[in-house]
């Protein structure tokens, strides 16, 4: 044994580990679109609740992720703490997938040609060349995740080859054999071991792999490796618990202490059963008998298997005992506390669902501000103080959920490695800040309603009549935003330019109709400043309605130059804008000619 092997094995445990690493990244980010969706789905139904989580761990190849993500959904209070139990259980024995597939290891030279194909020596540079070629050859949409996990399968397997090469050079020296040795005499020795590795390197999947890729020199023995296997549990369920415990809500955290008793139960049930069928002398003929790759696969599947079928009725207890661990905090009643609590650095790992978080609270943010934009417009009619004191509670919340959201945003923006990914997160960047806006103008409208009520003024008929028109027309323009952001709806999206251009034309009209009335003593100086400040807001609320467009018309079409897009669209380069405009232009303008009784003035061009 010299330094050059020590290197070897490392470098094949760092090549391991990184193969597993992005092979779990790819597939969770081609999956966790429809992940949550799925996770959502769960019902009362504890046993589709394991299914389920044996079904995602399986998949995206992470116990961690997966409780973890659905710590994040139960704090979100899209899950319960008693549905996500199926799903924590089933996330545990999913997770022995990764070791089955590591089990090809036993497939010698004398196999035949079909197995031949499936030994890690032939399926390493396989994948790798299926990956490289898929990353740089090809560029269709899914490519690149496709690629990434077979070059992380094909790292992860060429890992696995070095590290057992290199374990064969090693054992001539009789060290790792001695110290295996060791451990089958102290089963609480072996215990400790693997739960320091598993903590460490954050996986029982990769614990169990460097077990196995040791076991292929022919090193280790049934009583040194049972121990260490169920220690292993422990060291990585204490990992997940405290990710989980980074969220505020009570019930994630608790989501981590029933994974660490479940874990400590199985822990002691394996330890429980093996020492009375050794006692027994049922493990005898497997005792002293070297393992293999495949029977470390084995022994980990059947530990989990029989514990969660024998721990499954206790499940209920484990939910009692994580609520007495981890007590409850009175929770104040906020109808955005769910959208906040989505924002949860759980999803980190799963930017699809993080991503989903944003855009629910940012279709929260825009609910709320389209609500009072509707309730401002009530108040200069006739002012309310209950009305007025919904909107400052809900412009607070918009703040609040601005603030939140933007922080959340800047936190996720590190760990996003795809470049739609990136995308929508620049748009959500931009958008956070006309949602507020939103709610900003709908908030100025409402204060000019109550200063208007201070001083005992009132609009005109007339103009109350003209703010009529222009309620109408800027719910159609909130309706196309509404549309074209929550459905990433281009053609919704095209409908609002034409519409925010008879805004303007209106607005101009509206004011010179005002300033007539002024000449003419139907209204007060006062209450005509108040007049020209909606309008001036109305104005503004039509503008980010644009830029809400022109943000989904970018995102969807691919067009990086927004201002190209508006500047072709007003220089009449568009028939369809043009017979929008113009159809749009005609109706407003008739209205408002039946309301003054004379043609509306139109805006210098």
């Amino acid at each position: 044994m010299n330094i050059f092997d020590i290197l070897t094995l490392l470098g094949g445990l760092a090549m391991f580990l990184y193969g597993m690493r992005l092979m779990g990244d790819g597939l969770k980010e081609g999956s966790s679109g429809t992940l949550k969706r799925v996770m959502e789905k769960v019902t009362n139904n504890p046993l589709k609740a394991f299914l389920l989580g044996l079904g995602v761990t399986a998949l995206i190849q992470s116990s961690t992720a997966t409780i973890v993500i659905t710590s994040g959904l139960v704090g979100a209070g899209i899950l319960t703490l008693r549905q996500s139990l199926g799903i924590i259980v089933g996330a545990n024995v999913g997770t022995t997938v990764t070791g089955q597939i590591i089990r090809l290891l036993d497939i010698d030279s004398s196999a035949t040609a079909w197995l031949q194909i499936l030994r890690p020596s032939t399926l390493a540079p396989v994948a790798l060349i299926i990956g490289v070629v898929l990353i740089m050859g090809f560029t269709f949409k899914s490519s690149k995740n496709i690629g990434q996990i077979a070059v992380g399968f094909g790292i992860l397997f060429s890992g696995l080859l070095t590290m057992t090469s290199s374990v064969d050079a090693l054992t001539e020296s009789g060290v790792f054999e001695s110290l295996f040795a060791s451990l089958g005499s102290n089963p609480v020795l072996g215990y400790l071991t693997g739960a320091a590795v598993a903590f460490i390197l954050q996986s029982s999947s990769a614990a169990v792999g460097i077990l196995q890729a040791f076991s292929a020199a022919g090193l280790l023995r049934f009583n040194a490796i049972y121990a260490v296997i169920v220690g292993i549990y422990l060291g990585d369920c204490v990992t997940t618990a405290i990710v989980c415990s980074i969220g505020s809500h009570t019930d994630a955290k608790r989501v981590g202490i029933v994974n660490i008793l479940f874990n400590l139960c199985k822990s002691a049930l394996v330890l429980l059963v093996v020492f009375i069928l050794r006692q027994t002398g049922v493990l005898d003929p497997l005792w002293e008998r070297v393992v293999t790759p495949g029977i470390i696969a084995n022994t980990n599947s059947v530990f989990n298997l029989g514990c969660a079928v024998c721990l499954f009725p206790l499940l209920t207890v484990f939910e009692a005992l994580s609520k007495r661990i981890v007590k409850g905090k009175p929770e104040t009643e906020d109808r955005y506390k769910a959208y906040m609590d989505a924002l949860s650095p759980a999803f980190y790992s799963t930017p699809a669902i993080a991503l989903n978080s944003c855009y629910e609270v940012l279709m929260a943010m825009f609910t709320a501000a389209r609500s009072n934009i509707s309730l401002s417009f009530a108040l200069l009619r006739r002012f309310d103080p209950v009305k007025m004191k919904t909107i400052e509670e809900e412009e607070e919340s918009i703040d609040v959920m601005a603030d939140r959201l933007s922080g959340y945003m800047f936190a996720l923006s590190s760990h996003l490695t795809s470049d739609a990914h990136t995308a929508i997160l620049d748009q959500y960047h931009k958008l956070v800040t006309e949602f507020e806006r939103l709610g900003d103008h709908a908030l100025n409208i409402a204060q000019t309603g109550q200063a208007l009520a201070d001083k005992k003024l009132f609009f005109s008929r007339k103009a109350l009549t003209e703010l009529d028109v222009m309620e109408d027309l800027i719910g159609r323009i909130l309706d196309h935003t509404e549309t074209a952001f929550r459905d990433r709806d281009v053609v919704a999206a095209r409908h609002i330019e034409p519409l925010e251009q008879v805004v303007d034309d209106v607005v101009y009209a509206m004011r010179e109709n005002h300033l007539g009335r002024l000449r003419s003593g139907e209204c007060s100086v006062d209450a005509g400043t108040a007049f020209i400040d909606v309008l001036g807001d109305l104005e503004r609320i039509s503008d980010l309605c644009s830029n809400v467009g022109v943000s989904v018309v970018a995102r969807m079409t691919h067009t990086s130059l927004a201002h190209d897009y508006i500047s072709s669209l007003h220089a009449g380069q568009d028939e369809s804008y043009n017979q929008e405009y113009t159809t749009a232009h005609e109706e407003f303008f008739r209205r408002i000619e039946a309301i003054t009784g004379t043609v509306p003035a139109s805006i210098p061009r």
